[in-house]
């Protein structure tokens, strides 16, 4: 029995990267060896065990044959004579097929260190293309390896778009496909995940109102890159420079998608978007089963960035509605990245990603100003019932009302 460390560790590891997980392939045993030896089994589809003490995942050398469609249309074999090599060809990049012994030893059968060094995303072989969701998967590592240059491989983008082609994404999950999305949002670049699905025909298919977003102008005045297509990959990686957070990040990528269904008609106004762009992310996010908190937020942005963008024409009742609607008062981390992914849209413009945001200070006064009338000093006047909430919003107005005066 010989154990070798394989995939994202290995790669991780010989780019300088932190590895954060390590898998591990076993040749020349079997599944009742692994439990004598006290793994526990977890594979449905090919054995996969726990190693008893790491808890890390130990899986048997398998080959591998396309029986059906989609990522889970294939038949396993697994036995004590699959070779590492026939293992690591059923791998989907060159420079996830290289694997390391217990000594250290790189074992590199597909020339992943010439393609790690060359900077490139290529596919191991032909098999590449019996798995829809390796699309998914290189456009994510294009967003993960931005910082170090890496690209896709001519051919490579090539045998991607002939998978989009074919039809082989249409069995892709709802699942797997937000799992590879929300796995780009943690990415330096998370533009790039977008923009090779895009250029491959593949954003189409599994996002298509961020798709559908390509093309539609903008009033130049306000937006000089005037594609709405263009403005939302600059708008996701200017919030990703502005927060950590995968949920703003995500916020940020579907702000604009009613612009998407603006009739050409009304180009390059798009007037009712902020309400016809809801519609979209409740559907995109009941069809990809998108977190709850991922949509809330989504929502809320969609609905109010204009306005907050407006900040400095806005009355003070004006300024205390949107804060009631967004509850800033229970939920003022909420709040916060409403402004941070309106921050986002607003640098997210081609030629002012250094462009002042006076706008988030604004509202972050008229916030603070809002806050400090205790709703304890209205009860003590004598307000009772819904004359309290009435008299509260009036002396909010006022502290917002002084900020302007």
């Amino acid at each position: 029995m010989e154990v070798y460390l394989v995939g994202g560790a290995v790669r991780d590891q010989l780019l300088g990267l932190a590895v954060h997980d390590r898998d591990w392939v076993v040749v020349g045993s079997s599944p009742q060896k692994m439990l004598n030896q006290g793994f526990q089994a977890v594979g449905k589809d090919f054995p996969v065990f726990l190693h008893p003490n790491t808890q890390e995942e130990y899986a048997l050398a398998r080959t591998e044959r396309k029986s059906g469609h989609g990522y889970t249309g294939f038949e396993c074999y697994f036995a004590d004579d699959v070779t590492l090599e026939e293992d690591l060809i059923r791998r989907d990049l060159t420079i996830n097929a290289i694997a390391q012994n217990n000594q250290g030893e790189l074992v590199d059968p597909y020339n992943g260190q010439s393609d790690l060094e060359q900077r490139l995303l290529r596919h191991v072989s032909p098999a590449f293309s019996e798995d829809p969701l390796r699309v998914l998967r290189v456009a994510r590592f294009a967003a993960k390896l931005a910082p170090l240059n890496f690209t896709i491989e001519p051919s490579t983008q090539a045998l991607m778009a002939e998978m989009v082609k074919e039809g082989e994404l249409s069995h892709l999950t709802a699942e797997r496909v937000w799992q590879e999305w929300q796995k780009s949002l943690g990415c330096a670049q998370p533009s790039l995940f977008l923009s090779a699905l895009k250029e491959c025909g593949a954003l189409a298919v599994v996002l298509p109102e961020l798709d559908q977003l390509f093309g539609v102008p903008q009033p130049e005045k306000w937006h000089p890159e005037i594609d709405t297509g263009i403005h939302t990959l600059l708008v996701a990686d200017e919030a990703a420079t502005l927060s950590n957070s995968s949920v703003v990040r995500f916020a940020a990528q579907v702000h604009d998608l009613g612009k998407g269904v603006t009739p050409p008609s009304e180009w390059p106004s798009h007037k009712l978007h902020c309400h016809t762009g809801q519609r979209l992310i409740r559907e995109l996010c009941q069809r990809v089963r998108v977190p709850n908190d991922y949509r809330d937020l989504a929502l809320l942005v969609c609905e109010h960035h204009s306005n907050i963008h407006r900040a400095a024409e806005l009355k003070p009742s004006t300024m205390l509605k949107l804060l009631n609607k967004v509850d800033a008062w229970r939920k003022p981390e909420r709040f916060q990245q409403i402004l941070l992914c309106c921050q986002a849209d607003h640098l997210g413009r081609q030629g002012c990603n250094d462009s002042p945001y006076p706008q988030k200070g604004l509202f972050e006064q008229a916030y603070q100003a809002a806050l400090s009338v205790e709703v304890q000093d209205v009860v003590a006047d004598g307000f009772k019932g819904k004359a309290i909430r009435d008299e509260l919003d009036r002396r909010r107005i006022e502290a917002i009302a002084d900020l302007k005066s």
